[in-house]
């Protein structure tokens, strides 16, 4: 028995950080912003109905602050996702695929080629207008998608998805 187990310590680290990443494209801050838009419209019709059918006489005196509030709510969701969205980012490597995003809390995922199960493309229909797509990497092991790259243009996802593929069928 010559062969003895041997467990080195790592000492050096490939660094992420020097990898470009590419932005996502423009459009999608345009599609998010509508997303966001809607949802508001929905919201504020909703505040709306309530006030005229809902709330009782007393709170009319408040129905200034309340609607400022919820304005000022309004205006801090648009300025984060406006000062976020330029953190949404990615890059596409010989052997992984990575995401970086976040404004306050930054996430990092990557992974992989030799863990993807398989790949998918997705257009929603806002999106759709602006030309993009999103990108979904499935792992093994896990049932919802591990890495979405929103905000790609259609012909790039697709052409990511078919350098993925071929690379996990080799």
């Amino acid at each position: 028995m010559t062969d003895i187990f041997q467990n080195n310590t790592v000492t050096t680290f490939p660094d992420i950080t020097k990898v470009e990443f590419i932005k996502i494209n423009k459009n999608y801050l345009k599609v998010i912003l509508i997303n966001f838009f809607l949802f508001f419209i929905l919201f504020f019709a909703g505040l709306a109905l309530v006030h005229q059918f809902v709330f009782p006489q007393e709170v009319n005196e408040f129905i200034i602050p309340i609607y400022s509030v919820f304005i000022a709510i309004f205006g801090f969701i648009i300025l984060y996702l406006i000062l976020s969205f330029t953190k949404r980012k990615y890059a596409l490597r010989e052997k992984d695929i990575s995401y970086k995003s976040g404004l306050l809390v930054k996430k990092l995922t990557t992974v992989p080629f030799s863990r993807i199960q398989h790949v998918e493309t997705d257009e929603k229909p806002i999106s759709r207008i602006f030309g993009l797509s999103s990108l979904s990497v499935y792992t093994a092991g896990d049932s919802s998608d591990d890495l979405v790259i929103k905000g790609i243009t259609k012909k790039k996802a697709l052409k990511i998805k078919e350098f993925i593929t071929t690379k996990i069928n080799e």
